[in-house]
């Protein structure tokens, strides 16, 4: 059976499996001059290699984007955004006892690890990358779309799409599953953490971060005002819980996860309207 757009090959062989990026495919795609792009090179040399197996070396890689991406590049702000959320997080977890600080730890990092292989497959074989993610890559030098709708885009596909992956290889790795109580009762303090969070990071963007520029938000906020990162975490969990229970009917289970690729996909495009 053909895999579905946005399973990795690790499917064929056990659930939602990441497929961990090698050094070769990033390297490779560099010398033969797939991508021209000199960002997109930098890109591809900063996710050659292992992929990062601990939190501090997933925000590593992220401050790495960070310098590499240039302000006009969409996908800076979706990078910025989703550092400064993981960042608070940490600070979160240093403050607080969560009830299974390894899972949720496992999550963080296998999370991350999803973000930079959509990058990695936009960058080098773009018709395997997850469709939740083609709205925001393909539309990331298109000065007609604000800062705030590039960074909630991203976190559109990150969240609604690879959350669920996430959740259900967690708990594969671990061997657990989404229903045990402590996991659930910790990514819901995550989502309060979150929700206080919010708010402040739309306030930075009206501010004009990384520059001194007012801009006036009106038109952004008709096609923004309504995404929460709660709501979309809360839906995330549910997807989770839908494929955990779809795993042992792999071909259901590859066609939920390729359907709610592809409407995730359509929301992304949703937030990416022109508005300036």
């Amino acid at each position: 059976m053909s895999m579905s757009p946005g399973l990795t090959s690790c499917q064929s062989r056990r659930g939602l499996g990441l497929q961990r990026p090698t050094c070769g495919s990033a390297a490779s795609a560099v010398r033969c001059g797939m991508t021209t792009s000199p960002v997109d090179r930098r890109l591809l040399s900063l996710l050659a290699g292992p992929a990062p197996a601990t939190v501090a070396e997933v925000l590593a890689r992220m401050r790495a984007f960070d310098e590499v991406l240039p302000a006009p590049d969409g996908l800076k702000w979706f990078n910025w955004l989703y550092l400064a959320v993981t960042e608070r997080i940490g600070q979160e977890t240093a403050a607080r006892r969560w009830r299974d600080g390894a899972w949720l730890e496992r999550l963080d990092v296998l999370f991350g690890n999803l973000y930079f292989e959509a990058i990695r497959l936009w960058l080098t074989e773009p018709g395997r990358c997850p469709r939740a993610w083609v709205p925001l890559l393909e539309s990331r030098e298109r000065a007609s779309i604000d800062r705030l709708q590039f960074a909630l885009a991203g976190m559109n596909a990150h969240i609604n799409r690879d959350l669920p992956v996430a959740v259900v290889e967690t708990c594969m790795q671990l061997g657990t599953a989404p229903s045990k109580r402590p996991h659930h009762d910790d990514y819901a303090k995550i989502n309060t953490v979150l929700a206080a969070l919010e708010p402040g990071v739309r306030q930075s963007f009206e501010d004009g971060i990384l520059d001194d520029i007012d801009r006036d938000l009106g038109p952004v906020d008709d096609v923004v005002g309504n995404w929460s990162i709660t709501e979309a975490r809360n839906a995330a969990w549910t997807n989770a819980e839908v494929l955990w229970n779809l795993r042992r009917v792999p071909g259901v289970q590859r066609a939920y996860l390729d359907a709610l690729d592809g409407t995730v996909g359509m929301a992304g495009r949703g937030l990416l309207v022109p508005v300036l």
